[in-house]
């Protein structure tokens, strides 16, 4: 066969180039001895060796040895015969140990390895060699051919002149083996002294040091690589797979020793760290230990100021000494959970702190200190809170002592006064109301003098530093305030000694103001209202204000007795003064109010009470015809308006509906308009009332619904209405003589009219009249449709008359006669050549037809060729239009 074919599974075919050389017998001498030496390698580990490829393995024995060796594994056992069917049963076994290993062995089979198949016995060592040399080299997620070529790039990319793409020709020049060698082993080969054209040198001693040094059997000779234009990739692949196992190995061996190090220096790491630990937590412990009796301090500051100083000392604890110290506790944490985790992935002891050093022990005492900070904290803003709270207090305290020394001062000067002695009544009376008022001003202080003394004591509960002087001040406040309060004492007693004489007079003055001063508002409030003028619309308005002028009337027999009371009391002061001699020097000191005033007033009120009655009853009369005048304008216009409205709507009936002929309908029409003109009178009447309503300013009217105008409104419509309907009758008559329409074709037209007038206005909208024609036969186009509204609504209204309906449809009728007439005509004059010229049509026609068909024939031309003629299709569509053709 050309190629192996397990070769493909871990190779792919590179070129035709490959396969052809496989043609040159070169390939078999390299691969036998290539082959060879690599299973010699194996071998000899069990002690024997093959010479000759194809002869050796024929039995199987050697083949089934060179498995075991290479696998690790045992196989079946082995047949001792020397029969062929021994001998192939063997080589099955080892072939089915190859296939066990997921290698796909196809066209090698048992009997081609017994009969000595040089070609098969290579391609079956190859397929060997490529599973268990070659398959599970790995090179950064390369496997195989790729990772063994990515390995030796790796290793030889230091060394130039060395430039690795393949296993066959960057191979020929031995500078590749070279670096190999001295990469793992540089005291082995001077590879600066090699000459990239000196190949024969290079590949000799590479070999030979590989031989030699690294245990590595001679798979090649020199002669063959350089002699060959392209030597053999699979031998130069195993023999190059051979150097890998053995440097790997090397590899293996100095990883070992880099693992003791790396032990021992995670050891010397781990101790260090311990120490580190150690350390750290003594210096973290130690620190707590120094600041929780800071924060366990509680030594109250006297002042504002120094207590802020610590509270800013403490937010500097948390800003600058705190966070370096939790910082630690992390690390500190995190280094202890390391190292036990390096321990334990070390298979070592874990870790035990010095006594008191542990995490928890850390933890506790962590938590120990932050339970101090927050209960330093907690101090320190309840203190600031105490501190601000006596301030406040101390500084209300200073506020309200002052206000209230302010206010006593001159007091007890004034208490010691002997005014009274020599005062009048008025005098005694104004002293006595100034001592009230001065003693509810005292006792309105008392409070002040409370809250100070409460202010003090509270001061003195929370440890003011200046209590003494507070203290003092309230007691001079204290004292101060018992020493007014008995000079108060003293002096009432005075006045009310000299108020006995008096007092009855000022009661009474007190008893005049306090029953002269509602009653003068009274009779102010009476006056006004008795000369207020008054607006009024109806008779319940005016009937409301005389009732209650009614019952204000009723009060005056109650108000002359209050006069004459409020008089009586003056009438006392003046006989208690006559009687007693009294100083009454000046007037009632509670009112200005005087005796004069209110007869005065009062007679003024009695005056004014008939002059209201007559106006009242004036406006009453006037109210009384107003109403009178809204009710007979109601009962006139409640009847005429209904009377309206039905006969615009008996009117409207008559126009639609169809009863009799036209000139009955005529004569019973203007029957109905003469009895409306009858009705004229009524309507004047109403005018009258109307304008008696407006002469009287009477604006609304609750009786009625109808105002003149809108009688007016709908007497003019329905004289207009009545007369339109009349007009439209007459020419409906008109029509009918002009157009010699039957009465039978009116009533058609007028049902049409009707039944397609849907909203029943008496006019037909576009879209309903061409509904109706479509219905009547029609079969319009746009323009038919458009030319047909220009004639029924000329002024592009939107709609339809009756008028109109019926002059377009008598029209409509003479035009199919005449059209009729004219296509007989035609077809005589035409004869057999179907067209005629227009002077004949002239000519031959009747003038009315004649004229009729050339306003029709306007827009058509006839044939070509023939100036002046009319074809029939031409004629035929003008005179009928084109959807009758």
């Amino acid at each position: 066969m050309d190629e192996y074919d397990d070769d493909q599974k871990y190779m792919p075919q590179e070129d035709d180039w490959d396969r052809d050389l496989l043609l040159d017998p070169a390939w078999e001498k390299q691969q036998r001895k290539t082959f060879t030496a690599w299973c010699n390698s194996h071998l000899r580990k069990a002690g024997t060796q093959i010479e000759n490829i194809e002869e050796d393995f024929r039995d199987g024995l050697k083949l089934m040895l060179l498995l075991e060796v290479i696998s690790g594994e045992r196989l079946a056992k082995p047949e001792r015969g020397k029969m062929r069917v021994h001998k192939i049963s063997n080589v099955n076994k080892a072939l089915d140990f190859i296939a066990g290993k997921g290698v796909k062995l196809v066209s090698i089979g048992a009997e081609e390895i017994v009969d000595g198949n040089a070609k098969m016995t290579l391609g079956m060592i190859w397929t060997i060699i490529l599973r268990f040399a070659i398959q599970d080299i790995s090179v950064e997620e390369t496997s195989a051919k790729e990772g063994l070529l990515l390995w030796c790039q790796r290793k030889t990319a230091p060394y130039k002149n060395v430039n690795i793409q393949n296993f066959h020709i960057s191979w020929k020049d031995g500078l590749g083996f070279c670096a190999l060698i001295h990469r793992h082993r540089p005291e082995l080969i001077d590879y600066g002294k090699l000459r990239k054209d000196d190949p024969m040198t290079n590949l000799n001693t590479a070999f030979d040091v590989a031989e030699k040094y690294l245990d590595i059997p001679k798979m090649l000779d020199a002669e063959d690589i350089v002699g060959t234009a392209r030597p053999d990739e699979k031998a130069i692949m195993t023999y190059v797979s051979s150097f890998y196992h053995a440097f790997s190995g090397a590899q293996k061996a100095e990883t070992a020793a880099n693992r003791i190090c790396k032990v021992l220096a995670v050891n010397q790491e781990n101790e260090q760290l311990m120490e580190d630990y150690e350390k750290l937590a003594s210096d973290l412990l130690e620190w707590i230990r120094r600041t929780i009796p800071w924060l366990e301090n509680r030594l109250p500051e006297n002042t504002m100021q120094a207590m802020q100083q610590k509270l800013e000392d403490f937010r500097d604890y948390r800003r600058q000494h705190k966070p370096p110290k939790v910082q630690e506790k992390c690390q500190l944490e995190i280094n202890f959970n390391t190292l036990q985790t390096k321990l334990r992935l070390s298979n070592r002891p874990a870790f035990m702190p010095s006594e008191g050093k542990m995490v928890s022990d850390i933890n506790n005492a962590w938590g120990g200190l932050e339970g101090a900070e927050k209960g330093y904290e907690e101090w320190l803003l309840n203190e600031i809170r105490r501190l601000e709270r006596l301030d406040h207090l101390a500084e209300k305290f200073r506020q309200k002592a002052a206000i209230h020394e302010a206010w006593t001062e001159g007091k007890e000067e004034m208490l010691q006064k002997s005014d009274y002695e020599t005062a009048s009544l008025s005098e005694i009376k104004a002293l006595l109301k100034k001592h009230e008022a001065f003693e509810s001003d005292l006792a309105a202080h008392q409070d002040r003098v409370e809250q100070i003394a409460a202010i003090a004591q509270e001061l003195n509960e929370l440890d003011y530093y200046d209590s003494p002087s507070v203290n003092a001040r309230c007691q001079r406040i204290c004292d101060q305030w018992d020493a007014l309060g008995n000079l108060t004492q003293t002096r009432n007693e005075a006045l009310q000694r000299t108020e006995k004489l008096l007092e009855t007079i000022d009661q009474l003055y007190l008893e005049f103001a306090k029953r002269a001063a509602p009653f003068n508002n009274w009779m102010e409030g009476a006056m006004e209202d008795l000369q207020d003028t008054f607006i009024v619309h109806t008779i319940e308005e005016i009937q409301g204000l005389s009732s209650a002028h009614e019952q204000f009337k009723a009060t005056l027999p109650e108000a002359d007795k209050e006069r004459q009371a409020i008089l009586g009391i003056h009438n006392e002061i003046a006989k208690i003064v006559q009687t007693y001699h009294v100083n009454m020097a000046g007037t009632n000191p509670y009112t200005t109010i005087n005796p004069l005033e209110i007869n005065g007033k009062w007679d003024k009120v009695r005056q004014l009470v008939p002059q209201r009655d007559q106006a009242l009853i004036e406006e009453h009369a006037r109210q009384q015809n107003n109403e009178r005048l809204r009710r007979q304008f109601a009962n006139q216009a409640n009847v005429i308006g209904p009377w309206i409205q039905t006969k615009m709507e008996e009117i409207g009936r008559i126009s639609i509906e169809m009863h009799g002929t036209l000139e009955d309908q005529l004569t019973n029409l203007r029957q109905y308009e003469k009895s409306i003109v009858n009705y004229k009178p009524k309507i004047d009447q109403l005018e009258g009332d109307h304008q008696l309503i407006q002469e009287a300013l009477i604006f609304d009217n609750k009786h009625t619904n109808y105002t003149m105008e809108h009688i007016r409104v709908g007497w003019e419509q329905l004289l207009t209405t009545i007369a339109r309907t009349i007009n439209e009758i007459e020419n409906q008559i008109l029509t009918r003589d002009a157009k010699g329409i039957s009465q039978e074709q009116l009533n058609e037209f007028r049902a049409s009219f009707n039944h397609f007038d849907r909203k029943r206005t008496g006019n037909m909208e576009a879209e309903d009249f061409k509904t109706c024609l479509i219905s009547m036969g029609y079969n319009l186009g746009e323009n038919e449709f458009s030319r047909i509204m220009s004639i029924v609504d000329p002024n592009r209204m939107g709609i339809v008359t009756f008028q109109a309906f019926i002059d377009f449809m008598s029209r409509e009728t003479a035009d199919t006669d005449t059209a009729d007439q004219v296509m007989a005509s035609f077809k005589v004059l035409a004869g057999d050549k179907n067209y005629i010229l227009a002077d004949e049509l002239r000519r031959e026609l009747p003038p009315d037809q004649a004229e009729y068909c050339m306003a029709r024939m306007a827009p058509y031309t006839g044939p070509d060729g023939v100036p002046g003629a009319l074809d029939y299709m031409s004629f035929s569509t003008a005179l009928y239009g084109e959807s009758d053709l």
